[in-house]
């Protein structure tokens, strides 16, 4: 009882009296459904026999993500729209976040106009889905955090802290548009870290190569990434700290 009236305490202090309980409750709803629609989706390609099976009208298979743009379109409609005081403001907020889980998990389908689920271009719903809840918790968290603290100190150090946010920002875009995207959830929480690769050469199906690569440029970006091609972003991040581990030192033994 006591754990319990403590956890309560703290979440009255910390997010409800901060009037952060709508973005706490959609960023739950999120991970909580993405977690079951993707435990959801193994059942089912198991073949698990007491586990229900997709959805098809009239032999056509209704992808989750067709329920989550439903979702997204109704309740913001109704947040832009009616706005309605608490408790609707939560309860559309929760919505809000199980639409956002539905569609950001068939990312991949969306952005290739094809069901590449379980093929190596579905991992990019991976890592949509690792993104948008990096920068929600990020949003829900530390932005709140940095706001209470700039607001005791000296005009400069604000200036600076909010210089290092939009740095942060603009640093994220550049390498989301490259199609780093580790990079990009450690540019928003460590801008520095992200500085170097977004100068470095972005992947040759990138937006950012679509826009502004030239032919000799765009043929370097194709040779630097040949290998890259379907991996996620851990593993080629795993297999970069590898050789940077096993370098020698020139003129080394």
């Amino acid at each position: 009882m006591l754990v319990v009236a403590s956890v309560g305490s703290a979440y009255q202090h910390g997010i409800v009296d901060t009037g952060r309980e709508p973005h706490f409750l959609f960023f739950v709803a999120f991970l909580v459904t993405f977690g079951f629609i993707r435990t959801s989706t193994h059942m089912i390609k198991a073949q698990v026999k007491w586990w229900p099976g997709n959805v098809s009208v009239g032999g056509t298979h209704i992808h989750h993500l067709v329920w989550g743009i439903l979702l997204l379109l109704i309740f913001g409609y109704i947040a832009v729209a009616i706005a309605p005081d608490s408790p609707w403001r939560e309860i559309i907020a929760v919505f809000f976040g199980v639409g956002t889980g539905l569609t950001l998990d068939e990312f991949a389908l969306w952005l290739n106009l094809k069901d590449v689920y379980w093929e190596k271009e579905g991992r990019r719903s991976i890592d949509a889905v690792i993104i948008a809840a990096a920068v929600s918790g990020v949003l829900l968290i530390s932005l709140r955090s940095w706001i209470d603290v700039t607001t005791k100190v000296a005009d400069e150090i604000q200036a600076i802290v909010g210089t290092i946010g939009v740095v942060g920002v603009i640093l994220a875009l550049i390498n989301a548009a490259k199609e780093k995207f580790g990079m990009t959830i450690w540019s928003i929480l460590v801008p520095v870290v992200g500085l170097v690769t977004a100068f470095r050469l972005g992947k040759p199906h990138s937006v950012w190569a679509k826009l502004f690569y030239k032919h000799g440029k765009k043929r370097r970006s194709e040779e630097r990434f040949a290998g890259d091609r379907g991996k996620p972003f851990w593993k080629r991040g795993g297999e970069l700290l590898t050789r940077l581990r096993f370098r020698r030192p020139a003129g080394g033994t």
